[in-house]
Protein backbone atom coordinates (compact mmCIF):
# COMPACT_ATOMS: atom_id res chain seq x y z
CA UNK A 1 0.00 0.00 0.00
CA UNK A 2 1.44 3.47 -0.87
CA UNK A 3 2.29 5.46 2.02
CA UNK A 4 0.23 8.39 2.47
CA UNK A 5 1.97 11.79 3.33
CA UNK A 6 0.25 14.34 5.37
CA UNK A 7 -0.60 17.27 3.72
CA UNK A 8 2.22 19.74 6.14
CA UNK A 9 4.83 18.05 4.70
CA UNK A 10 3.30 18.43 1.23
CA UNK A 11 3.23 22.16 2.23
CA UNK A 12 6.39 22.64 3.23
CA UNK A 13 8.33 20.58 -0.27
CA UNK A 14 7.39 23.81 -2.16
CA UNK A 15 9.76 25.67 0.40
CA UNK A 16 12.63 23.05 0.03
CA UNK A 17 12.71 23.40 -3.45
CA UNK A 18 12.67 27.37 -3.30
CA UNK A 19 15.52 26.97 -0.20
CA UNK A 20 17.56 24.64 -2.61
CA UNK A 21 17.33 26.59 -5.56
CA UNK A 22 18.75 29.43 -3.68
CA UNK A 23 21.43 27.01 -2.52
CA UNK A 24 22.10 25.62 -6.07
CA UNK A 25 22.03 29.48 -7.51
CA UNK A 26 25.02 30.30 -4.79
CA UNK A 27 27.19 27.40 -5.59
CA UNK A 28 26.36 25.13 -2.58
CA UNK A 29 27.18 21.62 -3.65
CA UNK A 30 25.72 20.25 -0.32
CA UNK A 31 24.26 20.56 3.29
CA UNK A 32 23.19 19.18 6.40
CA UNK A 33 19.60 18.88 7.49
CA UNK A 34 20.42 20.67 10.65
CA UNK A 35 21.79 23.62 7.97
CA UNK A 36 18.75 22.90 5.89
CA UNK A 37 16.80 23.36 8.83
CA UNK A 38 18.18 26.23 10.58
CA UNK A 39 17.33 28.25 6.72
CA UNK A 40 13.81 27.14 7.23
CA UNK A 41 12.71 27.60 10.67
CA UNK A 42 12.72 23.83 11.22
CA UNK A 43 14.83 20.98 13.19
CA UNK A 44 17.28 19.03 11.61
CA UNK A 45 14.66 15.62 12.95
CA UNK A 46 11.64 17.42 11.09
CA UNK A 47 13.33 18.15 8.14
CA UNK A 48 15.16 13.95 7.98
CA UNK A 49 11.11 12.71 8.75
CA UNK A 50 9.93 14.87 5.45
CA UNK A 51 12.27 13.91 3.25
CA UNK A 52 11.98 10.65 4.70
CA UNK A 53 8.40 10.63 3.89
CA UNK A 54 9.68 10.20 -0.36
CA UNK A 55 13.00 7.43 0.45
CA UNK A 56 16.33 8.35 1.51
CA UNK A 57 17.89 11.41 -0.59
CA UNK A 58 21.29 11.88 2.05
CA UNK A 59 23.86 9.96 3.46
CA UNK A 60 25.05 9.69 6.97
CA UNK A 61 27.82 12.26 7.84
CA UNK A 62 27.98 13.25 4.11
CA UNK A 63 24.19 15.75 3.99
CA UNK A 64 22.17 16.16 0.81
CA UNK A 65 23.32 16.72 -2.18
CA UNK A 66 21.89 20.15 -3.56
CA UNK A 67 21.22 19.23 -7.12
CA UNK A 68 19.93 16.08 -6.81
CA UNK A 69 17.67 16.77 -3.82
CA UNK A 70 16.19 19.96 -5.98
CA UNK A 71 15.77 17.51 -8.78
CA UNK A 72 13.96 14.78 -6.58
CA UNK A 73 11.31 17.37 -4.95
CA UNK A 74 11.00 18.88 -8.38
CA UNK A 75 9.73 15.56 -9.60
CA UNK A 76 7.76 15.16 -6.69
CA UNK A 77 5.95 18.21 -6.93
CA UNK A 78 5.74 17.29 -11.14
CA UNK A 79 7.48 20.29 -11.88
CA UNK A 80 9.11 18.52 -14.83
CA UNK A 81 5.22 18.54 -16.81
CA UNK A 82 4.54 21.54 -17.53
CA UNK A 83 0.78 21.95 -17.49
CA UNK A 84 -1.14 24.51 -18.79
CA UNK A 85 -3.41 27.01 -17.08
CA UNK A 86 -5.63 29.86 -18.00
CA UNK A 87 -6.31 32.71 -15.76
CA UNK A 88 -9.90 34.52 -15.70
CA UNK A 89 -10.05 38.03 -14.22
CA UNK A 90 -7.32 40.75 -15.68
CA UNK A 91 -8.28 43.09 -13.08
CA UNK A 92 -5.13 44.72 -11.01
CA UNK A 93 -4.73 41.29 -9.37
CA UNK A 94 -5.22 39.36 -12.60
CA UNK A 95 -2.83 41.29 -14.41
CA UNK A 96 0.05 41.79 -11.42
CA UNK A 97 -0.17 37.85 -11.53
CA UNK A 98 -0.21 37.47 -15.58
CA UNK A 99 3.05 40.15 -15.36
CA UNK A 100 5.04 39.24 -12.62
CA UNK A 101 4.70 35.53 -11.76
CA UNK A 102 6.93 33.17 -13.45
CA UNK A 103 4.54 29.81 -13.75
CA UNK A 104 7.22 28.48 -16.37
CA UNK A 105 9.69 27.77 -13.33
CA UNK A 106 7.20 26.53 -11.24
CA UNK A 107 5.72 23.62 -13.73
CA UNK A 108 3.04 25.61 -15.80
CA UNK A 109 2.44 27.72 -18.90
CA UNK A 110 -0.09 30.37 -18.81
CA UNK A 111 -1.79 30.27 -22.26
CA UNK A 112 -4.89 32.41 -22.28
CA UNK A 113 -6.56 35.42 -19.89
CA UNK A 114 -10.45 35.58 -19.91
CA UNK A 115 -12.36 38.76 -18.66
CA UNK A 116 -15.89 40.82 -20.03
CA UNK A 117 -14.19 44.40 -20.77
CA UNK A 118 -14.27 45.15 -24.01
CA UNK A 119 -11.71 47.25 -23.43
CA UNK A 120 -8.99 44.56 -22.86
CA UNK A 121 -11.08 41.74 -24.91
CA UNK A 122 -8.64 41.74 -27.75
CA UNK A 123 -5.57 42.68 -26.34
CA UNK A 124 -2.21 41.07 -25.05
CA UNK A 125 -1.17 41.23 -21.23
CA UNK A 126 2.88 40.08 -21.55
CA UNK A 127 2.03 38.34 -24.48
CA UNK A 128 -1.15 36.62 -22.88
CA UNK A 129 -4.14 36.68 -25.40
CA UNK A 130 -7.38 38.39 -23.23
CA UNK A 131 -10.61 36.29 -24.50
CA UNK A 132 -14.24 37.19 -23.77
CA UNK A 133 -15.36 35.85 -21.00
CA UNK A 134 -18.11 34.35 -23.27
CA UNK A 135 -15.65 31.97 -24.97
CA UNK A 136 -14.09 30.57 -21.79
CA UNK A 137 -16.33 27.19 -22.03
CA UNK A 138 -15.64 26.79 -25.91
CA UNK A 139 -12.00 27.58 -25.56
CA UNK A 140 -11.20 25.19 -22.61
CA UNK A 141 -13.85 22.22 -24.26
CA UNK A 142 -11.34 22.46 -27.52
CA UNK A 143 -7.85 23.26 -25.73
CA UNK A 144 -7.77 21.40 -22.37
CA UNK A 145 -5.94 23.46 -19.99
CA UNK A 146 -4.88 21.75 -16.47
CA UNK A 147 -5.38 25.03 -14.33
CA UNK A 148 -7.68 27.51 -14.25
CA UNK A 149 -6.74 30.85 -12.04
CA UNK A 150 -9.32 32.43 -11.07
CA UNK A 151 -9.18 36.38 -10.17
CA UNK A 152 -12.48 37.91 -10.89
CA UNK A 153 -15.13 39.08 -8.49
CA UNK A 154 -15.85 36.54 -5.93
CA UNK A 155 -19.36 36.58 -6.81
CA UNK A 156 -18.68 35.19 -10.13
CA UNK A 157 -16.24 32.37 -8.65
CA UNK A 158 -18.26 29.38 -8.09
CA UNK A 159 -19.99 29.87 -11.55
CA UNK A 160 -16.80 30.33 -13.57
CA UNK A 161 -15.38 26.88 -11.61
CA UNK A 162 -18.44 25.57 -12.54
CA UNK A 163 -17.92 25.51 -16.40
CA UNK A 164 -13.96 25.43 -15.68
CA UNK A 165 -14.99 21.94 -14.10
CA UNK A 166 -17.68 20.90 -16.54
CA UNK A 167 -14.95 21.41 -19.47
CA UNK A 168 -12.76 19.00 -17.33
CA UNK A 169 -9.81 21.02 -15.77
CA UNK A 170 -7.99 19.59 -13.28
CA UNK A 171 -6.98 22.11 -10.58
CA UNK A 172 -8.17 25.69 -9.57
CA UNK A 173 -5.80 28.44 -8.47
CA UNK A 174 -8.14 30.26 -6.40
CA UNK A 175 -7.69 34.47 -5.38
CA UNK A 176 -11.15 35.37 -5.35
CA UNK A 177 -11.59 35.96 -1.59
CA UNK A 178 -14.39 33.12 -1.12
CA UNK A 179 -13.73 29.81 -0.37
CA UNK A 180 -13.91 27.34 -2.84
CA UNK A 181 -15.41 24.02 -2.03
CA UNK A 182 -16.53 22.06 -4.94
CA UNK A 183 -18.32 18.95 -5.10
CA UNK A 184 -15.92 17.49 -7.69
CA UNK A 185 -13.29 15.31 -5.42
CA UNK A 186 -11.17 15.05 -7.87
CA UNK A 187 -10.82 19.13 -9.39
CA UNK A 188 -8.66 20.41 -6.40
CA UNK A 189 -8.55 23.81 -5.10
CA UNK A 190 -6.36 25.66 -3.78
CA UNK A 191 -7.64 28.94 -1.82
CA UNK A 192 -5.51 31.89 -1.50
CA UNK A 193 -6.49 34.74 1.13
CA UNK A 194 -3.99 37.45 1.33
CA UNK A 195 -6.22 38.50 3.72
CA UNK A 196 -5.99 35.91 6.50
CA UNK A 197 -2.57 36.34 6.12
CA UNK A 198 -2.06 39.55 7.16
CA UNK A 199 -4.29 39.07 10.19
CA UNK A 200 -1.75 36.58 11.03
CA UNK A 201 0.60 38.70 10.88
CA UNK A 202 -1.42 41.31 13.08
CA UNK A 203 -1.62 38.52 15.50
CA UNK A 204 1.90 37.21 15.70
CA UNK A 205 3.00 41.34 16.22
CA UNK A 206 0.56 41.62 18.95
CA UNK A 207 2.02 38.45 20.71
CA UNK A 208 5.07 40.04 20.99
CA UNK A 209 4.02 43.24 22.88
Amino acid sequence: MEKKVSQAVIRRLPRYHTHLRELQDMGVTKISSKDLGDKMGLTASQVRQDLNCFGGFGQQGYGYPVDGLLESIGQILKLDQIKTAVIVGTGNLGRAIVNNFNFFSNGFKLVAAFDSDPAVIGTEISGIPVYDVRQLRDYCTANQPDVGVLTMPKKYAREIAGILCDCGIRGIWNFTNTDLHLDIDAVPVENVHFAESLMVLSYKIGEKK
